[in-house]
């Protein structure tokens, strides 16, 4: 049975794929689990038609990320934090207080975007990578000051 895939599945493919599989695998998990469509010649016609919607907008965002890369890689987010005895900070600097630095600065990223491996926790000078799109990424540079 010919089955066109609405969302990614393991061992089968991506959105927008036309896979063959059995009949009572589509009729018991693909198709009652949203996971796919019946890849009739009217279906076939309209994932035609929608591949070049979805082509234009994720054009139009990879567009808009590489111009938001270009403004955060311009920019050197000053933070001031509390610190203590050899530069350690009482609490620390997170994805969250990046992101309402770049929301106070006209730049609205999700947090989640803020691939940060651990919080920063001491005074410096510190390169955090934003992960804006699939394939477009910037590095903000981040300097925790010690706030008087």
């Amino acid at each position: 049975m010919k089955i066109i895939l609405k969302e990614r599945v393991a061992a089968l493919g991506d959105p927008g794929d036309v896979v063959e599989v059995a009949r009572g695998y589509a009729r018991n998990y693909l198709l009652p689990q949203g996971k796919g469509m019946e890849a009739t010649a009217g279906n076939i016609d309209s994932l035609r038609r929608q591949k070049s919607v979805i082509a234009a907008r994720a054009d139009r965002d990879r567009s808009r990320a590489q111009q938001n890369a270009e403004r955060i890689g311009a920019l050197t987010a000053r933070l001031r934090q509390k610190a203590g005895e050899e530069d350690r900070l009482f609490g620390s600097v997170t994805s969250m207080d990046i992101a309402a630095w770049l929301s106070a600065h006209g730049i609205d990223i999700d947090r989640k975007r803020i691939m940060m491996e651990h919080s920063i926790k001491k005074l410096g000078e510190f390169t955090v990578p934003i992960k804006l799109y699939a394939d477009v990424q910037a590095e903000l540079k981040v300097v925790v000051e010690k706030e008087e």
